[in-house]
C-alpha cells in the first residue's frame, strides 16, 4: 500500500438552505493514508484559503467517534462504506489512489443545510425534550449497586445508550424515519427501573413530536440499522412500538 494517493472531491456547496447548491471538484495530491476524510479536508481546505477560495464547511467536534457531530454522505452512504465507522474515523486507507469522492450532507427534511456539508440537526434534540423528565424520585445519588439489575437487562440497555445521535439512521432511511434514534433513546432507561414507570408517556410524546419535527415513519427497510456507526439493532422500533 502506497503511503500517499491522490484524491478527487466531489463536493456539495450550498450558501445556505434558503439558496440554490451545485457539486464542485477539486483535486488534492500528496494524502497521506494514515489520516481520516475529516484530516484530508481540513489539508483541502488549507489549500482553498491559500487561494482565498471559501473552504468546505462540515461539522465536526471530538473527531473520536463519540460525540455525533460529524457525518454527511460519503459516496451515497452516510459516514462512508466502512461498516460501523463515524466520518470522523474513516481513514485514507479505505479509499484507492486517484478515487473519486462524493460529499453531500445529510438529505432529510428535518436537517435543513446550514451550508455545505453542514445541516441543523436540532430536530433530534427536540425528540428528546419531548420526552421529558423521569418522575422517578431518586433523592441523593445511590450507590450504582443498591438497585439490582440484571446483566442481561444492563448490556441490553448499554447498546441503545451507544447511540451518538449523529442521525445517519434519518439520512440512510428513504422515509427520512427517526424510528432508530428515537426507539434507541427510549430503550436506554425504559429498560431498568428509573425508567419503566414513564416508558408508555415517553413512547407516545416522541413519537408525536417526529410528525411534528417532519419525520417520515419506518417502513422496515432495516437501512438505518445498516448505516447506523454504532450498529444498534433495528429490532428496537419493535420494542419500541410494543411498549
Amino acid at each position: 500500500m502506497k503511503d500517499f494517493i491522490s484524491i478527487k472531491f466531489k463536493v456539495w456547496r450550498q450558501i445556505s438552505n434558503d439558496s440554490n447548491g451545485s457539486y464542485e471538484e477539486f483535486s488534492l495530491e500528496k494524502v497521506s493514508v494514515k489520516i481520516s476524510l475529516l484530516e484530508a479536508l481540513d489539508q483541502l481546505n488549507e489549500e482553498l484559503i491559500s487561494k482565498d477560495i471559501r473552504p468546505i464547511t462540515f461539522d465536526h467536534d471530538c473527531r473520536e467517534g463519540i460525540c455525533g457531530s460529524c457525518g454527511f454522505l460519503v459516496n451515497g452512504q452516510p459516514h462512508g462504506p466502512k461498516k460501523g465507522t463515524t466520518t470522523c474515523q474513516l481513514y485514507m486507507r479505505n479509499f484507492k489512489d486517484n478515487a473519486l469522492i462524493i460529499l453531500e450532507p445529510w438529505r432529510a427534511k428535518s436537517f435543513p443545510i446550514i451550508q455545505d456539508l453542514s445541516v441543523d440537526r436540532n430536530a433530534l434534540d427536540k425528540l428528546i425534550i419531548s420526552g421529558g423528565y423521569f418522575s422517578t424520585e431518586t433523592g441523593n445519588a445511590p450507590d450504582a449497586n443498591l438497585i439490582p439489575i440484571s446483566p442481561k437487562k444492563a448490556f441490553s440497555s448499554f447498546e441503545t445508550a451507544t447511540c451518538i445521535g449523529c442521525g445517519a439512521c434519518v439520512a440512510g432511511c428513504k422515509n427520512a424515519s427517526s424510528s432508530l434514534f428515537v426507539a434507541a433513546k427510549l430503550a436506554h432507561l425504559g429498560q431498568l427501573p428509573q425508567g419503566i414507570n414513564d416508558k408508555k408517556e415517553r413512547s407516545k410524546k416522541m413519537r408525536k413530536q417526529m410528525t411534528i419535527e417532519g419525520f417520515g415513519q419506518c417502513s422496515n427497510n432495516l437501512e438505518c440499522e445498516a448505516v447506523c456507526p454504532k450498529e444498534i439493532s433495528a429490532d428496537w422500533i419493535s420494542w419500541m412500538n410494543k411498549s
